[in-house]
C-alpha cells in the first residue's frame, strides 16, 4: 500500500476534477436528517445522530436503498433541497472539484407529495449560488427510479417538461438485480428525441448484459458504475475502443460489498486496459467519503502513481458534458499543476477536443 504523505495528499486534494456519479439525496448527513426532522417534526427511526450513523453497515445495493429512501423523508421544502445541494458543492469545492454533474430522484420525493417543481427548483438554486460563491460549473441530471415501472417514468419525464432548460440529463438508478436498462427502451428513447444526454447504472450488482443494453438499447453516453465490466472481455475492449466513460465510485462499492477493501478493486487495471474510468463518491454521507476520500483510499490500496491520479482526473473532466472549450480550460489547469510538481501529462488528451 503507499503511504499517502501530506505532499500526496495535497496532490490529490488540489487537481482539478469533475464529479460526474453523486447522488444528492446521498450527500445528506445524518446532522441534517436530524435538523430536518426537527424543522418539519418528523419522526425518526433512530434516537441520535450517532444510531443513524451506525446503521449505515449494508449488505448489499438494497439494505442501503431501505434507509436511503427513509432518509429522504425529511426533504420537504424548497430551502431544504437548497441546504443539500449547497452543503455538497461547499464540500466538493474543497475537494478540488472544479464540475459537478448531480443527479437527482424526483420519484422519490413526488411519491411523498413533495411537488417536482420544489425538488428541481431548491437544487438549481443552489447550483446558482455555488457558481457565484465557488467559481464551480453544474449539471443536473435527472433519474428514474427502475425498481419501478416504465409507466411511472413517462409520468415522471411530463412532469419534468416545464423544466427541460435545468435539465441536461437524464439517468437510471436504484436496483439493479432484475431490472434490466431495456425495461425503459422507450421513454429514453422520448428522452434522447428532446435532445437531453442519456446516461444509466450498470454492471454495478447486475451483470454484463446490462451494460450492453444500456449501450445498445438506451444508447446511453456513459455508463454509471460499470466495474462488472471486467467479467467480459470483448465488452472491455468495446468500452476502450469507444472511450465510454465508466463513473467509477471505490467507496460505494466497498460499503455495498461489490468489492471486499479498496485494495481489492478493479479500477486500476481497467485503467490500464485503456478505458475511460473516473472517481466519483456516489453517496457519500452513506459510504464514508467525499470524492477526495476516494481518491484517498484507492491512492493507498492500490498504489497509484501520480500519473495514475492525473490520469483519472483528465479522464473525469473528459467524461463530462461541458462543452469543448470549458473541458480544454480544465485539462491545461491540470497539465500545469502537474508540470508545477514535475510530473509528466498526456498532451494528447488537451490536442483530441
Amino acid at each position: 500500500m503507499t503511504a499517502l504523505t501530506p505532499e500526496l495528499d495535497q496532490f490529490i486534494r488540489a487537481i482539478p476534477k469533475a464529479e460526474l456519479h453523486l447522488h444528492i439525496e446521498g450527500s445528506l448527513e445524518p446532522e441534517m436528517v436530524f435538523e430536518l426532522a426537527r424543522k418539519h417534526g418528523v419522526k425518526l427511526a433512530y434516537p441520535s445522530v450517532e444510531a443513524l450513523r451506525a446503521a449505515y453497515d449494508f449488505s448489499d445495493l438494497q439494505s442501503f436503498l431501505d434507509i436511503y429512501y427513509a432518509g429522504a423523508s425529511v426533504l420537504i421544502d424548497e430551502q431544504d433541497f437548497y441546504d443539500l445541494t449547497y452543503a455538497y458543492m461547499q464540500r466538493a469545492h474543497a475537494d478540488g472539484v472544479v464540475h459537478a454533474e448531480i443527479m437527482f430522484d424526483p420519484q422519490t420525493h413526488t411519491a411523498r407529495g413533495v411537488a417536482f417543481e420544489t425538488v428541481i427548483t431548491g437544487i438549481d438554486r443552489a447550483l446558482a449560488d455555488a457558481r457565484i460563491d465557488f467559481g464551480m460549473t453544474s449539471k443536473l441530471i435527472m433519474s428514474f427510479l427502475r425498481h419501478l415501472n416504465e409507466d411511472e417514468a413517462f409520468a415522471t419525464w411530463e412532469q419534468a417538461q416545464p423544466f427541460l432548460s435545468k435539465i441536461a440529463a437524464v439517468g437510471l438508478d436504484s436496483s439493479e438485480r432484475g431490472h434490466p436498462p431495456s425495461k425503459f427502451s422507450r421513454v429514453f428513447a422520448k428522452v434522447r428525441e428532446a435532445g437531453l444526454k442519456v446516461v444509466a447504472h450498470a454492471g454495478e450488482e447486475g451483470p454484463p448484459e446490462y451494460i450492453y443494453e444500456a449501450l445498445d438499447d438506451l444508447k446511453v453516453e456513459r455508463i454509471d458504475h460499470g466495474v462488472r465490466s471486467e467479467e467480459d472481455a470483448a465488452l472491455c475492449a468495446r468500452l476502450a475502443k469507444e472511450q465510454m466513460p465508466l463513473t467509477v465510485c471505490p467507496l460505494s462499492n466497498v460499503k455495498l460489498c461489490v468489492v471486499n477493501t479498496a485494495a481489492d478493486h478493479n479500477i486500476k487495471r481497467l485503467l490500464d486496459k485503456g478505458m475511460c474510468v473516473m472517481v466519483n463518491s456516489d453517496d457519500p454521507a452513506y459510504f464514508g467519503g467525499y470524492i477526495h476520500e476516494n481518491y484517498r483510499a484507492i491512492t493507498s490500496g492500490l498504489n497509484l502513481s501520480k500519473q495514475d491520479i492525473i490520469k483519472l482526473a483528465q479522464n473525469s473532466i473528459m467524461a463530462s458534458f461541458m462543452a469543448p472549450e470549458q473541458k480544454a480550460v480544465w485539462l491545461d489547469k491540470i497539465h500545469d499543476h502537474a508540470q508545477g510538481l514535475g510530473e509528466r501529462v498526456d498532451d494528447g488528451l488537451v490536442e483530441s477536443i
